[in-house]
């Protein structure tokens, strides 16, 4: 026993404790290689190399100034343009007023010469008749025909539409699809009214500063009512010369009188109608003579003389 050579003692090595997440090791093998090697060498290169992006505030400032210079761009070409097409378009408006003030002034002369015949006319119509004894009855026919003007004692009448109407209204119209409105004044009723006072006894008639003649006509265009294509605006003065008083009372005791006084009562239109003592009427402005048979000594030459026309 004592020859035997001795082994030394073996050291047993103290065992390392297990790690708590050991039967973890995909999840912690992922954790710990969550990029791929080869997105992890190229991110390494890209850095090392520097990123050729520009920043997003750098690309948002280059872009904004692109666009304001584009529309500086723009504003510059369209202002370059106006200056060079001003003086053609001045041009054109310069010889457009030329052009409009030539046509009034040749208009203007037009009118004073058509007001200097018809004075010539009137003039030599006058002569011709008072040479011949008929002055008094060219008078009578000048007043009657509106072809003078005229001044006297007679009535004032005034109509207008109904408070608040204003036109296309809900109501119904009168009769007629003329008017949407029925406490709106129409033609049909301004045309009774004036032949009410011609029956009731007026020598002459107008209506805001309308001469009426045999001649005239009351229609509608729209809304408006026209007296010989021109039209009136409300409220209607209709001035008649006569013998005032008797001239008031008849009208308004007649059919055409009481009808103006249903349509105040039913439609709340507007009357008023006066005595006057001093009105003026105008003379109408387009009374022409159409045709004429000239007046002889012998009245046997009267059938050969025959008609005509002026």
């Amino acid at each position: 026993m004592c020859g035997m050579p001795q082994q030394p003692p073996i050291r047993s090595t103290p065992a390392r404790p297990p790690r708590p997440d050991a039967s973890m090791s995909l999840l912690t093998n992922v954790m710990d290689h969550s990029l791929d090697d080869g997105y992890a060498e190229a991110a390494a290169r890209k850095r090392a190399a520097g990123d050729g992006r520009l920043p997003k505030t750098l690309r948002a400032k280059l872009g904004l100034a692109a666009g304001l210079v584009l529309a500086a761009f723009v504003v510059t070409v369209g202002a370059a343009q106006a200056r060079v097409a001003a003086p053609t378009v001045a041009k054109e408006r310069e010889e457009l007023v030329d052009r409009i003030d030539r046509e009034t002034a040749a208009a203007d002369e037009l009118e004073e010469s058509v007001d200097e015949l018809r004075a010539d006319v009137s003039a030599r119509q006058r002569e011709a008749l008072r040479n011949s004894g008929g002055s008094d009855r060219l008078e009578l026919v000048s007043i009657l025909s509106g072809a003078t003007a005229v001044h006297g004692p007679g009535v004032r009448l005034v109509v207008n539409d109904a408070k608040d109407t204003v036109a296309g209204g809900d109501g119904e119209p009168r009769g007629t699809s003329g008017f949407s409105d029925t406490g709106r004044v129409r033609d049909r009723d301004m045309q009774r009214v004036v032949n009410g006072l011609w029956a009731s006894g007026a020598e002459a008639v107008a209506i805001n500063g309308q001469r009426l003649t045999a001649l005239s006509a009351i229609r509608a265009a729209g809304d408006a009512i026209l007296v010989d294509n021109r039209p009136l605006v409300p409220p209607y003065t209709v001035l008649a010369v006569g013998d005032g008083e008797r001239l008031s009372t008849r009208f308004q005791n007649s059919p055409d009188g009481l009808y103006l006084h249903a349509l105040q009562e039913n439609f709340g239109i507007r009357t008023g109608i006066s005595v006057e003592d001093g009105l003026r009427l105008p003379a109408a402005p387009s009374v022409t003579v159409r045709t004429a048979q000239p007046h002889t000594q012998n009245t046997e030459n009267t059938e050969n003389t025959g008609k005509g026309t002026s």
